[in-house]
């Protein structure tokens, strides 16, 4: 009887989570050790939700903005249960990632919550589900892809993310529609036509991907169909059409960087200068701002460069009030956050995998899709 009642509860806190992303706060202690952080809750707690011993959160790094804001939601959902768990920080290493996971194992972890590091990768992917089989340990990835072969093999896994393709296409939709109401302003070097550049992310990441493909395929179809050219990527010499962090962080100080070399060759002087910024994620977007804003654009009553972002972080909203940011589009981080919540509670209590999770974001048997919507501050 006692377990029923602990399913009960333990389903009845998941709908809570998911359906209005909050609950009351359990007592927790915490404790930090070296780039991980570790909350406890009480016994009683935990037996309530249903999950027996700690669940571990496999973090690719700690220093993501965007993800930053989904750990803060989810270290929040975790407690409103009355969940044990442990937040590793992998630092942007697959090795480091899949030996924490080994420790966690080894520890007896109830699930394992991987953001994996190497999403470009199938051999990373194909060896956590391993390690989480063999042990019998319900596994959840979140927000960076992975392949659905792998992961719809093993019953006890799902993943919770994006449809990757859904933010390119509301980029490119939002800039082709801003370009066109714009146009005449936009072309800084009067020759017809707006030159931009695109921040790519990371090699090999399907978000990053498709971002860097519809982001200007979409916008090119909006500018076409009203019969405007469409957007030329301002170095002929570069044949991808895209710079890339090197280092696959997706971070600010790349795009700053990035962008301020850019900036010491093409120039509105040199008649040559880019006139639109398309970033995969708003901190790359962020970091291009800096270096125009240092060369004396996009500051109040100054010349301006649009400049798109993806994850409506803190920071990119407050760029957009502020007018030095055109758009982005927004991640839901706090329903991500609750989804994984959701999802681990019923994989650790044998209920069904999306028991309470909206039918519409379920994809098969392994998947469930986190909206998008677009943001401009209007």
């Amino acid at each position: 009887m006692k377990k029923v009642i602990a399913l009960v509860l333990a389903l009845v806190m998941a709908f809570g989570l998911v359906a209005c992303g909050s609950a009351a706060p359990a007592e927790t202690t915490a404790a930090a050790a070296e780039g991980d952080a570790v909350v406890e809750t009480t016994a009683t707690a935990a037996e309530a939700a249903g999950v027996d011993g700690e669940v571990s959160i496999f973090w690719y790094t700690f220093g993501d903005t965007y993800l930053s804001s989904v750990r803060s939601a989810m270290n929040a959902a975790w407690d409103a249960a009355g969940i044990k768990y442990h937040d590793y920080d992998a630092n942007n290493s697959q090795t480091t990632q899949t030996e924490q996971i080994q420790t966690a194992i080894t520890k007896g972890t109830a699930v394992l919550v991987v953001n994996i590091v190497d999403a470009s990768s199938d051999d990373a992917t194909q060896a956590i589900v391993d390690m989480a089989e063999q042990a019998g340990i319900p596994l959840v990835f979140f927000n960076r892809s992975v392949s659905e072969e792998i992961v719809s093999a093993y019953d006890k896994a799902a993943y919770v993310g994006t449809d990757y393709t859904q933010a390119g296409h509301m980029q490119g939709e939002m800039i082709g529609n801003y370009v066109l109401e714009n146009y005449e302003t936009l072309d800084l070097n009067g020759d017809g036509e707006i030159s931009y550049v695109m921040f790519k992310g990371q090699e090999g990441n399907m978000e990053a991907d498709a971002r860097t493909q519809y982001g200007v395929e979409d916008a090119d179809k909006v500018l076409t169909e009203a019969g405007k050219p469409a957007l030329v990527f301002y170095d002929d010499a570069n044949p991808s059409k895209y710079l890339l962090d090197a280092n696959g962080a997706w971070s600010a100080e790349q795009g700053q960087n990035l962008m301020q070399t850019l900036l010491s060759k093409y120039s509105e002087d040199n008649g040559n200068m880019v006139e639109l910024v398309i970033a995969n994620n708003d901190d790359m977007g962020l970091g291009a701002i800096s270096a125009l804003q240092n060369a004396g654009y996009n500051k109040e009553g100054g010349k301006y460069i649009p400049v798109f972002g993806v994850d409506a972080t803190d920071a990119a909203k407050e760029a957009i009030a502020a007018g030095s940011m055109t758009g982005t589009i927004k991640q839901d981080a706090e329903g991500m956050a609750n989804a994984v919540v959701a999802i681990s509670q019923n994989l650790a209590t044998g209920a069904d995998k999306f028991d309470t999770i909206d039918a519409a974001n379920v994809v098969g048997t392994w998947r469930v899709n986190i909206p998008y919507s677009a943001y401009t501050g209007e």
